[in-house]
């Protein structure tokens, strides 16, 4: 007979047994031994119907072909740009994927993005040597002006999104404020400084309790105490 030992949201520890019987299907974090699912890193139980995984508590991003992330320019390249992604590698904007104008060699790199600028960029390419490519062709994709990065755990990022973005909106519904959220776990936000502050709040809080029930709830009365819009 199948069982749940695990609830779904609970923290786990590496070599707990999550689930028993072969209904449950081992996934990301999890791994089948005999009858047993079990937990192979420190992370949270996320039940999917019959899957089970773990997402990480903690670790740094790592670079995924499609991901949209946002990007932090650390050096000028003559054939680009390098960025900081918040990763162990950092990645490379070439100059074909940085504008659709042809961009000759020798050119004015800095008219384009220059030293700390930061990018909503996609990733094109990683190379089993970890090697990243970038590009900013494509929708929303673009060097950013003004406003303000906050910097969170990327494996908070689904929880932040919320499902089909639920919770992302229910944020800017609240505030007014623009806000993309990168994969790799960095967020620009833009907007009047004290809706900026409300909307830091919010994922702050939602990174710090996002394995806990009515989270939902928690954020819609934060918002409201603090001003934001009902």
């Amino acid at each position: 007979m199948s069982e749940l030992i695990a609830k779904d949201r609970e923290v786990v520890v590496p070599g707990q047994i999550v689930a028993k019987g072969m209904d449950f299907l081992p996934s990301q974090g999890t791994y089948r031994n005999k009858e047993n699912v079990i937990a192979n890193r420190l992370g949270i139980l996320s039940v999917d119907g019959k899957v089970l995984k773990t997402m990480p508590l903690a670790g740094r991003y790592m670079p995924k072909k499609d991901d949209t992330i946002i990007g932090k320019v650390i050096d000028i390249l003559v054939s680009g740009w390098r960025f900081d992604i918040n990763s162990p590698y950092s990645a490379v904007l070439p100059l074909k994927d940085a504008s659709f104008d042809y961009i000759a060699r020798g050119a004015d790199l800095t008219k384009y993005f220059g030293l700390e600028d930061y990018a909503i960029v996609k990733i094109t390419n990683v190379t089993s040597q970890n090697l990243v490519d970038l590009t900013v062709k494509g929708q929303g994709l673009r060097r950013l002006r003004g406003g303000r990065i906050i910097k969170v755990n990327c494996h908070k990022v689904p929880r932040i999104i919320g499902k089909q973005g639920s919770m992302v909106s229910l944020i800017k519904d609240a505030t007014n404020c623009k806000i993309v959220v990168g994969q790799n776990g960095w967020i620009w936000l833009q907007g009047e400084p004290e809706m900026e502050t409300l909307v830091y709040k919010a994922i702050k809080l939602i990174e710090r309790e996002s394995h806990t029930k009515g989270l939902t709830d928690r954020v819609k009365e934060l918002l409201n105490n603090k001003g934001g819009k009902k």
